[in-house]
C-alpha cells in the first residue's frame, strides 16, 4: 500500500511551505530517512525525509507551489504499484488575492511597496497587532533583492572565485582557469534562482505575520484611501509609503538607445560585451566595472567629478583608483557626457571635451531617485523629488508615513529596514526618532570598501583638530596568509576627547568588518578604550584595533610613530 508524502508542519507557527525542488525522481528507490524533497518555510530551507522505504511512485505537487501544511505532495510504495486512483488536489495560488467587492476593505495599516522598508514595516505593524495590508506591483523584496544588492552579489562572487583561482598556482595549487568567458546564461539563471528563493522567503514572512498581500499597483488618494489597478479601494487608518526608487536619467541626445543599459537591464545580459562604457563612478558604476572587468570586458568609467566614489574618504577613493588601473580599467574623471550616438553595431559616447568612446554597450549609472508613482496627484510636501518626513518618518499628511528610498534620507537597504520598522511603530502610537548618523556604507568591489561616520575632509571641517590612524593589510597576518594584502583601515578621531569620528576600510572582508566600527561609534567608545580591546588573532578585523592604536601612536605592529 502506498504511503503519502505530506507538507510537514515544521514548527508551531508554520502554516504553509514552498516546494523548492524534488531530490528524487518518479521510479527512484528511496530508503527510510533519506531526503526526498526540499521545502522553504519562513526563509528557512529544510529537507523532508522519507518515512518508509520503497519507490517514489508519483509526485502530485511541484516546484514553487505554496501549500498548506499536511497537503499530500507525493506517494511512496512498492515498485510497480498503481497510483492511478490518486486524486490531485486543486492548486493553491502562492499569494493570497483579495476578492474585489463594492465595499472598501479596511485596515489598521496599509503599506505601499514590498521592498526592504515596505515588508519590514508590514511585518512590524502586524507584530504589534495591527490588521495590515501590503500592496506591491512587482516581486516582493523590491529593487535590492530582485534588481540590486542581491543579484549583483551573485556576480561579484563569480569574479571573486575567478580571482582566487588565478592565485592558485602561486599558492602551490594546480587549478586551470577559464579566462575567456563569453556566455552568461548560467550565471543569469543562478542569479534568478537566488532572487526567486529570497523573494519567496519574503512572501513566507508576510504570510506568517498574517499580512494581506495585493500583487498590484496602488495609489494613495485623499482620506487615506488606496486605489488598486482594478479599481478596488482599501482604506487605512495609517499609511506607510515605501515606493522605493528608480534609475535617474539625464535628458541628453541618444539616451533612448537600446544599447544604453541600466543597473536593472545589465543584469540580464546573456553575453559578455567586449567593450563597456560606464557613465558614473559611484557605487553602482564601480561594482559593475569590477564585475565585467572580471569577465574579460574592456571597461571605461566616465565620472563628472575629480575622483571615483566622490562621497567617500579621498584616500579610499584614491586606493580604489590605483587598484582599478592595475586591473586595466580605464578611468576618465572630470569628464561630462553630452550625448550618445547609436552606430548600429556599437554606440558612441560623446564627451564635452570633444572626445568620443566606442563600445558595445553603455551602463548609465549616475544614481537613483525616489519613485513617487504611489502618490501621483496627491498634495503632499516634497523636496527635489523626494517626500519630506519629520524625525518620526511622518509626512506632511498626518498619519501617512514614508520610509526607505522614497524619502531620500539614505538610499540603502539597511537604512530602509530601520526606517520601515520605526515608521510602523510610530504609526501605531510610538514616538521613536530615526538616527542614521552611524549608518555603514558599503561598496562591493574587489577588494571591498566600507565606511561609517565622517571622512577626513568632513572631520577637519567640523572639528578642526583631529587624529588619524592607519593600518595596511600588508602588515596583517591573516591577509598575508590569504594573499589578500591590498588596502587598509583608517580611523579618524577628535583630538580633544578621543571621540571616534569615522572608520574607513578598503580590503578583503571590509563589509563584514565595518559593523565593528558601527558599534564603536554607536556606543561612544573613545579611541583610548577602543585601542584596549582584545580582537581575535589571526583576523582581518585586527586591522581596526591597530588603526585605533595608531591614532595614539601605540600600534605595536607598526614601526614607532612620531607624534
Amino acid at each position: 500500500m502506498s504511503v503519502e508524502i505530506i507538507m510537514p508542519k515544521a514548527g508551531m507557527s508554520m502554516e504553509e511551505g514552498t516546494i523548492i525542488k524534488w531530490l528524487k525522481e518518479e521510479g527512484e528507490a528511496i530508503k527510510e530517512g533519506e531526503p526526498i524533497v526540499e521545502i522553504l518555510t519562513d526563509k528557512v530551507n529544510m529537507e523532508v525525509e522519507a518515512e518508509s522505504s520503497g519507490y517514489l511512485l508519483k509526485k502530485v505537487r511541484f516546484e514553487n507551489e505554496v501549500l498548506p501544511v499536511f497537503t499530500v505532495i507525493g506517494y511512496i510504495g512498492e515498485k510497480g504499484e498503481s497510483v492511478s486512483e490518486v486524486k490531485e488536489a486543486e492548486k493553491k495560488e502562492e499569494v493570497k488575492t483579495e476578492t474585489k467587492t463594492s465595499d472598501e476593505k479596511e485596515y489598521d495599516v496599509i503599506v505601499i511597496g514590498g521592498g526592504p522598508a515596505g515588508y519590514i514595516s508590514a511585518n512590524k505593524a502586524s507584530q504589534l497587532g495591527a490588521k495590515t495590508a501590503l500592496v506591491e506591483k512587482r516581486e516582493l523584496g523590491g529593487t535590492c533583492l530582485n534588481r540590486g544588492c542581491i543579484p549583483t552579489k551573485t556576480y561579484i562572487k563569480n569574479i571573486e572565485i575567478l580571482e582566487e583561482a588565478e592565485k592558485a598556482e602561486s599558492r602551490g595549487l594546480d587549478i586551470k582557469v577559464t579566462k575567456n568567458i563569453s556566455d552568461l546564461t548560467k550565471a543569469v539563471e543562478f542569479k534568478n534562482k537566488v532572487t526567486k528563493k529570497l523573494s519567496q522567503g519574503v512572501g513566507g514572512l508576510l504570510r506568517s505575520y498574517g499580512v494581506d498581500v495585493y500583487s498590484t499597483a496602488g495609489k494613495l488618494g485623499e482620506g487615506k484611501k488606496v486605489t488598486l489597478e482594478d479599481g478596488q479601494v482599501l482604506k487605512g487608518k495609517k499609511i506607510i509609503l515605501a515606493g522605493g526608487s528608480k534609475t535617474r536619467y539625464l535628458n541628453i541626445p541618444g539616451i533612448d538607445s537600446d544599447k544604453i543599459l541600466t543597473s536593472t537591464t545589465i543584469l540580464d545580459l546573456n553575453k559578455v560585451p567586449e567593450r563597456l562604457v560606464i557613465v558614473g563612478g559611484g557605487v553602482i558604476g564601480c561594482e559593475f566595472a569590477e564585475i565585467f572587468r572580471g569577465y574579460g570586458t574592456e571597461v571605461t568609467i566616465v565620472e563628472a567629478m575629480s575622483n571615483l566614489l566622490p562621497f567617500n574618504d579621498k584616500e579610499i577613493s584614491q586606493e580604489l583608483e590605483k587598484i582599478f588601473k592595475k586591473k586595466g580599467i580605464k578611468l576618465l574623471t572630470d569628464k561630462q557626457v553630452t550625448g550618445f550616438k547609436d552606430k548600429g553595431k556599437e554606440i558612441e559616447t560623446v564627451l564635452k571635451s570633444g572626445e568620443s568612446l566606442s563600445s558595445d554597450y553603455v551602463l548609465f549609472s549616475i544614481g537613483r531617485e525616489a519613485d513617487l508613482s504611489c502618490v501621483d496627484g496627491l498634495e503632499i510636501k516634497q523636496d527635489r523629488g523626494r517626500l519630506i518626513v519629520n524625525e518620526y518618518m511622518e509626512t506632511s499628511i498626518a498619519g501617512v508615513y514614508a520610509a526607505g528610498d522614497i524619502n531620500g534620507l539614505s538610499m540603502l537597504a539597511h537604512s530602509a529596514f530601520k526606517m520601515g520598522e520605526t515608521a510602523a511603530g510610530n504609526a501605531l502610537g510610538g514616538r521613536e526618532e530615526v538616527r542614521l548618523d552611524n549608518t555603514p556604507k558599503c561598496v562591493y568591489t574587489l577588494p571591498e570598501i566600507a565606511s561609517v561616520g565622517l571622512t577626513e575632509e568632513e572631520a577637519l571641517k567640523k572639528y578642526g583638530k583631529i587624529r588619524t590612524g592607519r593600518f595596511n593589510f600588508g602588515a596583517n597576518g591573516r591577509a598575508i596568509a590569504s594573499s589578500e594584502e591590498e588596502g587598509f583601515v583608517k580611523v579618524i578621531c577628535d583630538d580633544n576627547y578621543g571621540e571616534i569620528l569615522g572608520v574607513h576600510v578598503i580590503g578583503s572582508k571590509a563589509t563584514e568588518m565595518i559593523s565593528a566600527g558601527v558599534i564603536l561609534m554607536e556606543m561612544e567608545i573613545t579611541i583610548e578604550e577602543a585601542s584596549e580591546l582584545i580582537y581575535a588573532h589571526p583576523t582581518f578585523s585586527e586591522a581596526i584595533l591597530e588603526a585605533c592604536a595608531d591614532c595614539l601612536g601605540k600600534a605595536l605592529h607598526l614601526p614607532k610613530k612620531k607624534m
